[in-house]
C-alpha cells in the first residue's frame, strides 16, 4: 500500500507537468471514443471543454519547456480555472428546470459551426449562454462528462497549487 504512494509522490514531485499533460490529453481521446462507440452527440459546452482539456495540455508542455516553472503553473492554474468555470455553467444549466431550459438559446449549433459564422468570442459566449442540448446528461458512470471534468479540473488546480507552495 505504502509502495502506490511513493509511486504518486514520485510522480507529483518529479513529472507533474507531463502527467498533467498527459492525463488531459488522455480524457479528450477517451470523450472522442466514447462519442464514436456509443454513437453520443456532444453538445457545445462538452465541446468547449474538450477545447479547454487541449489547452491545460498545451500549458503543461510549456511548463515543461520553459525555464520559468511559476510561468508555466500559472498557465496550468488559469487553464484550470478556465475549466472549472465551463464545466460548473454546464452542471448549472443541468440543474435548472424544465422551464428555465427552455428560455435559453446559447447552444443551437454545433460549436465549429459556431466559429464559422460569429468567430471564436462570440462562438464561447452563445456556447456559454447554454441550451437545450447542454442540459441533457448524456452518459453517466457515477458522474457525468461534465461533473468528471469539474473534478479532474479541481484536481489540476489544487494540485498545481500545492505544486507552487512547495517551490
Amino acid at each position: 500500500m505504502y509502495k502506490n504512494l511513493n509511486f504518486i509522490k514520485d510522480i507529483f514531485h518529479n513529472h507533474f507537468e507531463l502527467s498533467v499533460a498527459a492525463s488531459s490529453t488522455s480524457i479528450v481521446l477517451i470523450a472522442i471514443a466514447m462519442d464514436r462507440i456509443f454513437f453520443l452527440q456532444a453538445c457545445p459546452l462538452c465541446i468547449l471543454t474538450r477545447y479547454v482539456f487541449v489547452l491545460l495540455a498545451l500549458s503543461a508542455l510549456t511548463s515543461m519547456i520553459i525555464k520559468s516553472k511559476v510561468l508555466g503553473r500559472l498557465l496550468i492554474i488559469v487553464s484550470s480555472s478556465l475549466g472549472l468555470l465551463v464545466t460548473s455553467r454546464q452542471i448549472y444549466i443541468q440543474s435548472m428546470s424544465l422551464e428555465d431550459i427552455s428560455q435559453l438559446s446559447g447552444c443551437s449549433m454545433p460549436f465549429h459551426t459556431q466559429v464559422e459564422y460569429f468567430g471564436l468570442i462570440e462562438a464561447i459566449n452563445k456556447t456559454l449562454a447554454g441550451g437545450p442540448s447542454c442540459a441533457e446528461d448524456g452518459w453517466r458512470f457515477l458522474f457525468n462528462f461534465a461533473e468528471w471534468g469539474f473534478i479532474f479540473f479541481l484536481i489540476y488546480l489544487i494540485s498545481t497549487i500545492l505544486k507552487l507552495r512547495k517551490s
